[in-house]
């Protein structure tokens, strides 16, 4: 299963809040939702998030064994 529990740590870590996400680098309340309730984005989302927040993949999205 995937998980984009690391994605929350690393906003934490960064200082950076959702609102902030979407107020200032446009990414949308349904994207929010969907990493929230751990559902499928693309690969280009993940790689506009790592330069948004200036991490590697491993900071946004885990594999965890079913």
């Amino acid at each position: 299963m995937i998980t984009y529990e690391p994605f929350y740590r690393t906003l934490k870590e960064k200082n950076i809040t959702t609102y902030k996400l979407i107020t200032q680098y446009n990414i949308s309340r349904s994207l929010i939702d969907r990493l929230k309730h751990n559902k499928p984005v693309t690969t280009v989302t993940l790689n506009d998030l790592c330069k948004i927040l200036g991490c590697k993949i491993e900071d946004i999205v885990e594999y965890i064994e079913e």
